[in-house]
């Protein structure tokens, strides 16, 4: 299990908002060996590691630590792909926003989880998640969240990332409806960095940090607003082909890959258990130990699968430390990992990093 990859069309914003601001980037195109033909490429991705190191590499250039700002104002609904062309075309802000969320997928993955979209309501079958979810995130009946996952600890390779993610949402939001006063709020997980004026400079609402996850909150209002471009001859013939990728998607993962896919999002300082999993599933936990078994395996040999696919991918690919990267893993401590490490390649994971990082850095 990897850590995740994404299409070449964020690669696209990003040159966009440098562009925008003048830079070159010739040379950072050719260090990471992307060109123009793998930029065309519908089905072109980056690992989610080059991404990072790719936005890295063009906030040194520009001199901007709040680049992802910037990709956020040059971003449009079609940067999503299929997802942001239903946004374009659905009837309601509502319903674009249910498109974002749920078709995000056709267009990139990360083991850290996926983003969401929900509605406070404070009646029907979800009544209590609801309010649970609300009072968590301070949202009020009616008003809608488009919700980012986390990609904590923050350094320098990945604040743009959120950045851009929020700032690129809300853009979108504006130019769907036309209107500029739909967003209630826009939260960020991480502490307010040092260029926290340009975020209270480029929203056009409360920004608010150190909060329980990245999430935008939508007027209850505006939800109901409608689409500039609506269509819904439109909307119905892309969803009809958008469903077929995604059970494609869905269909060409084995359960075991199901199963570990719900693992990553949860392995974040705690060892899911087969409870959790299977709920996130919404299937009895005795129904998933069968599926598994069916397969070969077991859930702790899933989970254990998981765990050392991504510990190899954070040690090579990213500058996380171990203790960061055994939290992370829901491992108890730096030592407890460094043991299971050893284990699995035969390799302290410090010596592994050294060994393998620099020949795979711009792979």
């Amino acid at each position: 299990m990897k850590l995740g990859d994404i299409s070449v069309s964020y690669i696209e914003i990003m040159l966009k908002a440098m562009a925008h601001l003048g830079v070159e980037v010739d040379e950072i195109l050719d260090k990471y060996s992307i060109d123009a033909t793998s930029l065309a490429s519908p089905d072109a991705r980056v690992s989610i590691p080059k991404f990072m190191r790719l936005g890295h590499d063009c906030i040194q250039a520009s001199g901007l630590p709040w680049l992802g700002l910037v990709m956020g104002e040059v971003t449009t609904a079609t940067n999503l792909g299929i997802a942001g062309l239903l946004a374009l075309s659905a009837q309601d802000l509502r319903q674009a926003c249910q498109q974002i969320a749920t078709f995000e997928l056709l267009n990139k993955y990360n083991s850290r989880g996926q983003s969401q979209f929900f509605v406070s309501q404070a009646f029907g079958m979800d009544q209590d998640k609801y309010r649970a979810l609300s009072r968590e995130y301070g949202v009020e009946q009616g008003q809608g969240v488009l919700m980012f996952y986390s990609i904590k600890p923050y350094n320098d390779y990945n604040y743009f990332v959120v950045d851009s993610v929020l700032s690129g949402w809300c853009q979108i939001i504006q130019d769907l409806s036309g209107k500029e006063d739909g967003i209630e709020k826009v939260c960020f997980e991480f502490p307010a960095p040092v260029y926290a004026k340009k975020y209270h400079e480029l929203f056009n609402c409360p920004v608010l940090f150190e909060q329980a996850s990245n999430y935008i909150v939508i007027k209850a209002e505006a939800l109901a607003w409608s689409c500039i471009n609506r269509s819904a001859p439109t909307f119905e013939l892309l969803r009809r082909g958008a469903d077929e990728e995604l059970e494609k998607v869905r269909l060409g993962l084995s359960f075991h890959e199901k199963v570990s896919r719900v693992i990553g999002p949860l392995l974040d300082g705690s060892t899911p258990t087969l409870e959790q999993v299977s709920q996130q599933l919404s299937m009895a936990p005795w129904t998933v130990r069968r599926k598994l078994v069916e397969e070969g395996g077991s859930f702790q040999q899933t989970l254990n699968d998981t765990r050392r696919t991504l510990a190899i991918s954070y040690v090579q690919d990213t500058a996380l430390t171990l203790g960061e990267i055994a939290y992370l893993l829901g491992f108890g401590s730096p030592t407890a990992f460094q043991r299971a490490f050893k284990r699995w390649t035969g390799e302290a994971p410090g010596r592994f990093r050294t060994a393998n990082t620099s020949t795979n850095k711009e792979k």
